[in-house]
């Protein structure tokens, strides 16, 4: 049902998702209302399907955007910190940004300079006082290590396939806190949702079986 979301615009793809029931959380739902994907898809952005951005990177589909939000949606609460690695275009750090609220923060890094300025770009058109504010920042940074500089974050998004579940991205996990990140290889991936609770002991549940691309070095990425 989840591929067969796609609308004539961002209302209308929202209201599907809603209506298939892959969004049920007001907050989820609120934030993507809030957020154009128009902004930050040069193709398609409206069609329920991963579309390119340029430097062999992609915007994963809506559907997968819309289930990452779901599951970090009890720890994107107002005032939270939130950690999108691989924000590529920037679409889902804003709409972290967005439910965190006013007094809330989301970090992007991005190892890719040239994405990191679009994702200003594509931000400034959408919600130019997000920046202003400091309610969102992207940074070029080597996402397998996280961003130390603004650790702890209540969440941590991965956008792209790790080969590993990255221990110094479960350190900087707030204790409670949650990361949803892809992992695995060309042979096959799987989400996996990473709690830590408020003692600091971590559980690993394998969500889905999905397909993104490799959390890799620039160069690598470039050449694929």
């Amino acid at each position: 049902m989840a591929w067969r979301c796609s609308g004539v615009s961002n209302e209308d793809l929202i209201n599907r998702m809603a209506q298939a029931k892959v969004i049920s959380t007001p907050s989820v739902k609120a934030a993507m209302l809030a957020v154009d994907r128009g902004h930050y898809s040069r193709f398609k952005p409206y069609e329920d399907a991963p579309q390119t951005i340029g430097h062999n990177s992609t915007i994963s589909a809506p559907h997968m955007h819309a289930a990452a939000l779901e599951s970090l949606a009890p720890f994107l609460f107002p005032g939270a910190k939130a950690l999108d690695v691989g924000s590529g275009s920037g679409y889902l750090t804003v709409c972290m940004a967005e439910m965190v609220g006013t007094e809330g923060r989301a970090v992007g890094v991005e190892h890719i300079p040239e994405l990191v300025e679009l994702a200003k770009q594509n931000t400034k058109k959408d919600h130019p006082e997000f920046l202003q504010n400091h309610r969102v920042s992207f940074h070029t940074a080597d996402g397998r290590v996280g961003f130390p500089q603004d650790a702890p974050y209540d969440c941590i998004h991965v956008g792209a396939a790790a080969s590993q579940l990255h221990d110094k991205l479960v350190e900087q996990l707030n204790a409670p806190g949650r990361m949803f990140i892809p992992v695995g290889d060309e042979n096959g991936q799987a989400i996996y949702v990473v709690d830590k609770d408020k003692d600091g002991n971590v559980t690993k549940k394998r969500a889905m079986d999905v397909w993104y691309v490799p959390l890799t070095d620039p160069e690598h990425q470039r050449n694929r």
